[in-house]
């Protein structure tokens, strides 16, 4: 409840709720408890970001290839000595100096380290050559990662039940976007690697799973701290990356995949998840650059007709704003009650 907006403490005044004097001293006190009690975006926390991200790249995309001169063993154990020191900082800055953030950042590192010591594991068995690099497990799909994928969402889910840092989606969620791309030649066989039609539908198929169980960790975690981003963010990718490659043959075709894209912007206004928003606006942008490039390209009409919507549509906000609160209100009272109490978790962040 510490983030309600100004403009509603100047609504309640207006209501003869609360005195002008009384919101002033709320919007202080409101003011200084979400300072004491949530984490701000500063220079200090660029810096731990850049270097984290920077760490974890090194141990993943930018992986090179002397690694392999270390042998299967060798590189095993470089990993997993990695990843426990990782784990040491984190129990260090988390119970000595009580920093969260760089904490959370690397219980993530030793996360992605996972796939990294499980691969050298499999080379020192024989299950690689000994020439494989490693970085071509973030270019190429095979179904053969898919014993560091199921190793990695494993430690990954031990961990942050653990730690409960929701940075640690991040790996967790990439890990499930590689995993629907290397599922498709291991359930259906290696030549359908190329089948780009079978590989579409399985994308926006696991997709939309991502994004259900995106949805039920946001319901599970609406009092607490935002743990459904990365799947949210990855679900909607993978989906919406499916949806917009599939072939269409007709305008009606064309049609329903503009209005999924409008529903992923109203959703995305509903749960307050912006990730919906822009892969929505995107949908509908190309949408409309097909209607204005290949439709009604002599059309001397069509960008009348479409700036008018964009007009109206405008004016629709205007009017939405002024019984903003009355309309949502009332259409709240409607939904079950953990999906009303998410929306209005998330409208007060």
């Amino acid at each position: 409840m510490s983030m309600i907006r100004r403009s509603e403490l100047d609504g309640a005044v207006r209501e003869g709720i609360l005195s002008s004097a009384q919101a002033d001293r709320l919007a202080a006190f409101l003011a200084g408890s979400a300072a004491a009690t949530e984490p701000r975006f500063t220079f200090v926390h660029v810096l731990y970001y850049l270097g984290g991200m920077i760490a974890i790249g090194a141990m993943s995309l930018f992986m090179t290839l002397g690694w392999n001169a270390l042998g299967g063993w060798g590189g095993f154990f470089i990993s997993v000595c990695y990843a426990v020191l990782a784990l040491a900082l984190t129990h260090w800055l988390l119970e000595r100096k009580r920093l969260s953030v760089p904490a959370g950042i690397l219980a993530t590192l030793a996360v992605v380290m996972v796939p990294l010591a499980i691969f050298f594991a499999q080379m020192a068995l024989g299950y690689w050559g000994e020439n494989k690099p490693y970085r071509d497990y973030h270019v190429f799909i095979d179904w053969r990662w898919l014993m560091m994928e199921f190793g990695t969402l494993a430690v990954g889910a031990i961990l942050l039940w653990r730690y409960r840092f929701p940075f640690m989606l991040m790996p967790i969620a990439v890990t499930l976007w590689y995993m629907s791309m290397d599922l498709v030649p291991y359930l259906l066989g290696a030549d359908v690697v190329y089948d780009w039609e079978i590989r579409k539908l399985i994308s926006l198929w696991f997709g939309l799973a991502m994004v259900l169980v995106a949805f039920w960790v946001d319901l599970r975690s609406r009092f607490s701290r935002d743990y459904a981003f990365w799947l949210y963010l990855f679900g909607v990718l993978t989906f919406w990356g499916g949806l917009s490659l599939m072939e269409s043959g007709s305008e009606w075709g064309k049609l329903i995949y503009c209005g999924i894209n409008v529903a992923m912007i109203l959703l995305g206004a509903v749960l307050g998840r912006r990730v919906f928003a822009v892969f929505g606006g995107l949908g509908v942008a190309g949408y409309l650059g097909y209607l204005s490039y290949k439709v009604f390209k002599d059309s001397l009409i069509f960008p009348l007709a479409l700036s008018a919507l964009g007009l109206a549509i405008i004016g629709l906000g205007v009017l939405w704003q002024r019984r903003e609160a009355q309309v949502s209100a009332r259409l709240r009272g409607f939904l079950p009650g953990p999906l009303r109490e998410l929306i209005e978790a998330r409208a007060l962040r």
